[in-house]
């Protein structure tokens, strides 16, 4: 068994049951659900410890897998194919590098706790091993399994090591509540307990897999034993799952530590897609964990270590690491984090139910070419990057249409590969302007493309979202301009062109806006707006403007009842915001003589 230095967290007794009655031999039994790696897997290590026969499992759950040719995109009812390719090739990595400790990954299918508890019963298992999940899911999985094995005799140990930190403990710090700002957070967090610990990389063998019965057992399945066609999709994702992969990709990553020292998220390009201005370790770090946090962090204190200079959070990538962490434990710590309704800490705003935008915008079908194509850039590839999240957040909520962000959240949550329940819900509070922020940054109303155009701009950049990182977050009068700030980046359109190939031709002086170039235009161009390629769906000014003063009377509404507002309250305030837009569209109207 190989250590590294400084890196194991140990995890906290809050969370598991010490084992002390275990005896030399006994069956132990390790859940994989989140943590598919063989490096700092602390549920891995102690199943390991003592054990006679250990079995390492993975549940299929038929919900999560299965074809279902009803959902808007291949794949099931819960996950675009996409993500559920990209955890097929994370297990068989997780396979693969279990065999070759003389182990493997044993495959169920089924309501995953039924199964875990036909397991424990079949092969009279003595311990069961998994690694703790703050996400709602699991906590009634996890409930339900330690109660049976409570009652039987088994013992469970479930450590906290897909997080740097317990967000139990956090929030205990901070008087029972989970803290609300990204400031308030490092300063209750501190240094990760686990800075000093050990790092288990790897073991010289694992104990041997027992006589596993009748309960149908197989090996990792493939798409198409799934149901899945080769042709499912007509491009995949260029991004492959599992842990070999992952760590490759972090060691190209820290070995430029230039590049790692000087990391700052303002600065990174959303239009470059053939080789992303990001790590794209996040698919490998959030949802499957093929990739441990506590050793990203040890590699990031290294690097930091090393050279005479660093940016800081939240710039930093230490930042985006800690990010993770604030949205955890605030997830982990509110009721109802997923919904407008019965979250304390939700803005209760009038948002409207309009399916066909929705759907144009699902597809990439807005009009809007620099939208369109990071949509399309999600459907195809599963992952785009994080100021472009930002764009399209942006435009469906608060900045153009004005649709609840639930809805977008679900269409993320189906199509990202690196999509994870707390953190794809925080960011859609955070950026459709429902929490995580100080109503009143700055009386300053301007558009966020109005940065990066210069120094001095990048310097406000910087300044504003230190200020929205540490005070808290977006005010909702900054809008994304689905115009003018992709072309800050890539003014002659080259990420529209590859994944809107329809525009290929347009002119690099309308691929932003084709449907102001001329008819002659368009047509040399074989794309004629409204035929060819949508026409804009909203004009961008006028529905911004819309979406501000629904903004500012949802706000105020907020302020006036200190946020207990009621069904009816929001009823009341839809009908008012539609009359008042009705009469302002009426009032825009030319007069006939």
């Amino acid at each position: 068994m190989r250590r590294l230095p400084s890196s194991v967290c140990s995890p906290s007794s809050h969370h598991l049951n010490p084992i002390t009655s275990m005896s030399t031999g006994s069956n132990s039994l390790v859940w994989f659900r989140k943590s598919l790696r063989v490096h700092d897997n602390p549920a891995l290590e102690h199943a390991s410890k003592c054990s006679g026969s250990m079995y390492p499992v993975f549940v299929i759950d038929p919900h999560y897998m299965e074809p279902n040719q009803s959902s808007f995109s291949p794949g099931s009812s819960r996950a675009g194919v996409n993500r559920i390719r990209f955890l097929l090739e994370s297990l068989s990595d997780l396979d693969s590098s279990l065999k070759k400790l003389g182990s493997r990954l044993l495959v169920l299918k089924g309501e995953p706790s039924d199964v875990i508890l036909r397991c424990l019963q079949e092969w009279k298992v003595k311990r069961l091993c998994f690694e703790y999940d703050t996400d709602p899911y699991y906590q009634a999985l996890d409930f339900k399994v330690k109660e049976y094995a409570s009652s039987v005799g088994v013992e469970v140990f479930s450590p906290v090591s897909h997080t740097l930190f317990n967000p139990t403990e956090i929030i205990d710090k901070n008087g029972g509540k989970a803290p609300l700002s990204y400031q308030s957070f490092l300063k209750i967090a501190g240094e990760p307990s686990c800075a000093d610990s050990e790092l288990v990389m790897s073991y010289s063998s694992l104990p041997p897999v027992g006589d596993v019965g009748s309960l149908g057992v197989s090996e990792v399945p493939t798409l198409q034993e799934l149901g899945y066609r080769d042709d499912e999709q007509d491009e995949w994702t260029p991004f492959r799952g599992g842990e070999s992969e992952a760590l490759k990709r972090l060691r190209k990553s820290i070995s430029d530590k230039a590049w790692v020292a000087n990391f700052e998220k303002p600065k990174g390009d959303p239009s470059a897609f053939l080789k992303p201005a990001t790590t794209v370790l996040s698919p490998y770090l959030k949802k499957f964990g093929c990739l441990s946090s506590r050793y990203f962090y040890q590699c990031l204190q290294r690097v930091y270590k090393d050279v005479k200079k660093h940016t800081s959070p939240p710039v930093s990538l230490l930042g985006q690491l800690l990010w993770r962490e604030f949205f955890y434990t605030t997830a982990f710590g509110t009721r109802n984090f997923d919904k407008m309704k019965g979250n304390p800490i939700c803005k209760q705003i009038p948002w409207k139910e309009d399916h066909d935008m929705l759907a144009a915008w699902r597809d990439g079908k807005t009009g809007y070419p620099w939208i369109d194509a990071i949509m399309v850039q999600l459907l195809k590839w599963g992952w785009m990057h994080h100021l472009a999240r930002h764009c399209v957040a942006c435009f469906l909520t608060r900045g153009d249409l004005f649709i609840h962000w639930e809805q977008g959240r679900d269409v993320f949550e189906r199509l990202l590969i690196d999509s994870d329940w707390a953190i794809n819900n925080g960011n859609w509070v955070w950026l459709s302007c429902s929490s995580f922020f100080y109503q009143a940054l700055s009386p300053i109303t301007y558009h966020m493309d109005l940065f990066f155009v210069s120094k001095v701009y990048l310097f406000i950049c910087l300044h504003f979202l230190r200020r929205c990182f540490f005070g808290g977050g977006i005010q909702y009068n900054r809008i994304y301009s689905p115009i003018s700030f992709g072309k800050k980046y890539d003014p002659d359109g080259k990420y529209i062109k590859h994944f809107l190939p329809v525009l290929k031709d347009m002119p690099k002086q309308y691929i932003y806006e084709p449907w102001t170039a001329p008819l002659s235009v368009q047509t040399k161009a074989k794309c004629i707006v409204g035929k060819d390629y949508p026409k804009p769906m909203v004009m961008h000014d006028e529905a911004s403007k819309e979406c501000k003063r629904k903004m500012g009377e949802a706000y105020a509404l907020n302020k006036k009842m200190n946020g207990n507002i009621g069904d009816e309250d929001l009823r009341d305030l839809r009908r008012k915001l539609e009359n008042d837009e009705e009469s302002n569209i009426r009032n825009q109207r030319p007069k006939l003589n």
